[in-house]
């Protein structure tokens, strides 16, 4: 497919996400942008975050993953069903019960200002590098094959992305994301399920012969026994869980969708609805890159070190016009949702939890809006930035420590929201801080000691989990006896 192709179908695709932004923000204000006016029909904020729960990391790395881990990510998957069922029993609750707009404010309810500060804090650090990470991943692909074709520098291609999404989200915010993110799932999946019978037509085999073919390859292992592997399935099973507890049911980005439903009622439904669709969904993904590798064993190619790139090199150089126009709109799409709500939740947080004006302009409407909508640019602004310095850096090895760092300060955000719910224990809110930052590097000497402890044994993504532990051990540690007890579910 030609690089003027795949920039056309970028613009066709960008207008008509104009379109539905024009038509959603038509009479938005304030409380539209934070929380859609409660009024998201439940199952359109369900099927749009699939979208948003997949990113350009699972449309494009999941596939490339399975050259290498085989189908083990599906134990990370079914984890999240069991953590879509805490959030959806226990924090949803609290949420709505308090009426949040930013869900750290209850940090503040339960502990104090310090607290409430430190647990938006480190929201913003965690997704301004989690939410740069995934649109580097994404607008990299479409550097390599498109923009380098006509001599755009990485830094102008970073811009465009970002000014556009900014642009389509500034007056609308959540209110408008609900229904972008309904266009973008089904362009994800209807760029995956529609590769797969590509491949299969051009191998010339069917459906059954291939999911045949692939059930009884290697790479349909989905549970691995070694205990000291970062793939034993226990280990998996309780990460995938504990990693939707912190990264949705205690994420900013995620929660504000849920909290624009009209009621308690309707988001449980959405939060059940959306993590049983997820169980499938994530599976086709997988289906897909035993495809892709089977593919590029028929095609004699090389796949070693393809990884990420896997998907794209194929999609664009091996799928004729109809498979590279699936995959690009499909990636567009991906790049869209890995950072539009990102954007507005960041903004979320940076105006109520950091700034507090909500409150400072409560009977000055407008004055607010003008003041969200700067500080929306200038979030903007930090993600081109933080995008750009990873590509200066132009390291893997050091970018992929980065995002394992951000997945580190949702530890201390698991072990604050846990000893609020489960524990009325008031605690000395001035040394939270403290504890907050020290658990991250706590976590991190804990694993080495681990690897040297048990030789060979690799820690995964269970480092979410003891960092939540490390800041839980901290809290009571600083509790503060002198105080009445308060109550742990507020």
């Amino acid at each position: 497919m030609s690089p003027l192709a795949i920039l056309i179908t970028f613009s066709l695709y960008t207008l008509f996400i104009f379109i539905i932004s024009w038509w959603t923000s038509r009479k938005a204000d304030n409380e539209s942008y934070f929380i859609g006016n409660r009024k998201s029909p439940w199952f359109v904020v369900a099927y749009g975050m699939i979208g948003a729960s997949l990113s350009g990391v699972t449309f494009i790395s999941v596939p490339g993953w399975v050259g290498t881990t085989h189908f083990t990510y599906f134990v990370i998957v079914l984890g999240y069903v069991a953590g879509y069922a805490v959030v959806s029993t226990i924090l949803l609750p609290v949420y709505y019960k308090l009426n949040l707009t930013s869900i750290y404010t209850y940090l503040g309810t339960r502990f104090g200002r310090a607290s409430y500060k430190t647990g938006s804090s480190f929201f913003l650090l965690s997704r301004i590098i989690g939410a740069s990470f995934r649109m580097f991943l994404v607008v990299s692909v479409l550097q390599l094959f498109v923009f380098d074709h006509y001599g755009v520098p990485f830094w102008v291609t970073v811009i465009l992305f970002m000014f556009l999404i900014q642009l389509y989200t500034l007056k609308g915010g959540i209110k408008t994301i609900v229904w972008t993110d309904t266009l973008q799932t089904t362009f994800m999946l209807l760029a995956v399920v529609l590769t797969v019978g590509i491949i299969i037509h051009a191998m010339h085999t069917s459906l059954g012969e291939m999911w045949t073919r692939v059930w009884h390859s290697d790479y349909s292992q989905i549970f691995v026994t070694d205990v000291k592997s970062s793939q034993y399935f226990v280990k998996l099973f309780i990460s995938g869980m504990f990693i939707t507890i912190a990264m949705t049911g205690l994420d900013q980005d995620m929660m504000q969708k849920n909290l624009s439903c009209r009621n308690l009622k309707d988001a449980k439904k959405n939060m059940t609805t959306l993590s049983l669709i997820l169980v499938p969904v994530n599976f086709i993904f997988l289906f897909l890159g035993a495809v892709l590798y089977f593919y590029a064993a028929h095609l004699h190619l090389d796949t070693s070190g393809l990884t990420d790139h896997l998907f794209p090199k194929i999609a664009l150089n091996y799928l004729g016009v109809a498979g590279g126009l699936v995959f690009t709109i499909g990636l567009i799409a991906a790049a869209y949702s890995s950072a539009d709500s990102a954007l507005t939740a960041l903004t979320t947080t940076l105006t109520i939890d950091i700034l507090e004006l909500d409150k400072r302009y409560a009977d000055r409407q407008e004055i607010l809006r003008k003041k969200r909508e700067q500080l929306h640019f200038l979030m903007m602004l930090i993600i081109i930035f933080v995008i750009i310095l990873f590509k200066l850096i132009n390291n893997e090895a050091i970018i992929a420590q980065l995002f394992t760092f951000a997945g580190y300060t949702y530890g201390p955000l698991l072990g604050l929201f846990s000893f609020g719910l489960f524990t009325r224990i008031p605690v000395k809110d001035k040394w939270v801080p403290f504890v907050a930052v020290l658990s991250p590097f706590i976590g991190y000497g804990l694993t080495k000691l681990l690897q040297l402890i048990f030789s060979g044994y690799q820690t995964g993504f269970e480092i979410l989990l003891i960092n939540g532990l490390i800041t839980f051990i901290g809290l009571l540690i600083i509790k503060n006896p002198s105080k009445t007890k308060t109550h742990g579910n507020i």
